[in-house]
């Protein structure tokens, strides 16, 4: 079978199940199991070639699967669910509104802020915005909010979450892709905080510009002692323990996998030390974890039987060679699978998209001459735009759903727009200089 049919074959039975109704990484299990037998199961009656060819299969996933630079998921999950149900994310809300007190819309940039660090230990883009949907869009119409001003910044909070560490995803995307999380983690930080200025300013601008759009109201006052009270209390401590996790990676002091360990135990720590660790609290947090690492466990191993089969059966390789046979700047190719990983975000999650685009997008990424480290930021940008891009991305319908009745698709898309426009822009920045994502991983070096 020539390189081009294996690789219908199995996108081909992959799409065909995904059609039936069935779950992604089902799908994605389901077609690397007849693949399995069809390339790697030989000769022989069809159960003596399943046996043969699932176990071969599985021989070579359960490795990645049962990989130790995996534990940073369980860890950073855990540490988002605790920070939700122990109420510290409630406490550090409350705290960073009464501080900007008269800022021009500043419950904008409450939600930018407060969603960020939610978002990014949850490791969920959707059920972030499923959470500040509910939580801040019905506050901000109460005091007159325009919509674009309540919808764009929660919108916009993803692509932050990508980017910034602790990001679940970006271990994900580094363990699929046999990247060093670290590097990986530590990369995300110039581009993140970039993008944090990059909407900072905008919603600054909007709110200049059209001060209708964020009404300014009176809010309770707070001295300096209060002001010093609600820092170094209410958000110092859980703004410290993010920021630890990420030194003690950048220095070498530990692994990943360790430093993802303490941040967890730092978030138990200071629940307990506001007395708002319970056992209800921690029941949820584990079982929270529990569910989207297993599914994140599944996609890892659908992902690495997928790569294993393509490169089995000459697709990988056969793919790459027909790719880089077109006479193409290696810029010209970054844009194309940039533009694929848009087009995907209409139909897929983000984890399914790594599934089904790792395996090709990164051996070819090689080929071209790219930084994978570089490259991987990128990659975690179009994973984050394509959830927001007009007229499918899966974000904008989970907006909708949590909107206040009257909110059309076209106010979703117009809040949309200009945060999206922030984030092409830092891609753009990004192809121009890539020392912006490798400078700080090259300290470390």
């Amino acid at each position: 079978m020539e390189w081009y049919e294996a690789l219908v074959f199995l996108l081909g039975m992959i799409l065909f199940f995904m059609a039936l109704g069935i779950p992604v990484a089902l799908a994605f299990l389901a077609a690397n199991m007849i693949g399995a037998a069809y390339f790697m199961g030989g000769r022989g009656d069809i159960a003596s070639q399943m046996a043969r060819g699932i176990g071969q299969l599985a021989n070579n996933a359960i490795p990645t699967v049962t990989s130790f630079n995996l534990m940073p998921v369980p860890m950073f999950l855990l540490m988002g669910e605790i920070f939700f149900f122990t109420g510290l994310a409630n406490r550090m809300f409350g705290a960073v509104d009464r501080l900007m007190g008269k800022l021009p819309a500043r419950l904008s940039f409450v939600t930018v802020a407060g969603g960020t660090a939610f978002a990014t230990l949850s490791g969920s883009s959707m059920g972030s915005t499923a959470l500040l949907g509910s939580l801040m869009v019905p506050e901000m119409q109460k005091r007159g909010y325009k919509k674009h001003m309540a919808i764009g910044p929660i919108l916009g909070t993803g692509g932050l979450a990508m980017l910034i560490p602790p990001s679940a995803l970006a271990v994900l995307l580094a363990t699929l892709a046999e990247l060093d999380i670290g590097d990986l983690l530590i990369a995300g930080i110039m581009p993140g905080l970039m993008l944090a200025i990059f909407y900072a300013i905008l919603i600054l601008g909007m709110a200049l510009y059209d001060p209708s759009a964020a009404p300014a109201y009176e809010v309770e006052g707070s001295d300096w002692a209060e002001k010093l009270r609600l820092l170094f209390v209410d958000i110092l401590p859980m703004v410290s323990i993010v920021i630890g996790v990420i030194l003690v990676i950048m220095f070498g002091i530990a692994t990943p996998s360790e430093s993802a360990a303490f941040g967890c135990l730092g978030v138990v720590v200071l629940a307990a030390l506001y007395r708002s660790l319970t056992w209800e609290g921690i029941v949820k947090s584990v079982a929270g974890a529990l569910k989207v690492t297993t599914m994140a466990l599944l996609i890892i191993f659908g992902s690495a039987t997928f790569s294993a089969l393509l490169a089995f059966s000459g697709a990988s390789s056969g793919l790459i060679r027909w790719a880089t046979g077109f006479d193409l700047e290696p810029t010209t190719m970054l844009l194309i699978m940039f533009a694929i990983l848009l087009v995907l975000g209409m139909f897929m999650d983000q984890l399914s998209m790594m599934l089904l685009t790792v395996p090709i997008f990164f051996p070819l990424a090689q080929t071209l001459g790219f930084d994978l480290i570089w490259f991987g930021v990128i990659v975690l940008l179009a994973l984050e735009i394509s959830f927001t891009t007009p007229p499918f991305g899966l974000l904008l319908f989970v907006m909708k759903g949590v909107s206040a009745p009257g909110t059309s698709m076209r106010d979703i898309y117009v809040s949309a727009i200009p945060f999206i426009g922030c984030s092409m822009l830092l891609v753009a920045l990004l192809i121009v200089f890539p020392g912006i994502a490798l400078w700080l991983p090259g300290l470390g070096q």
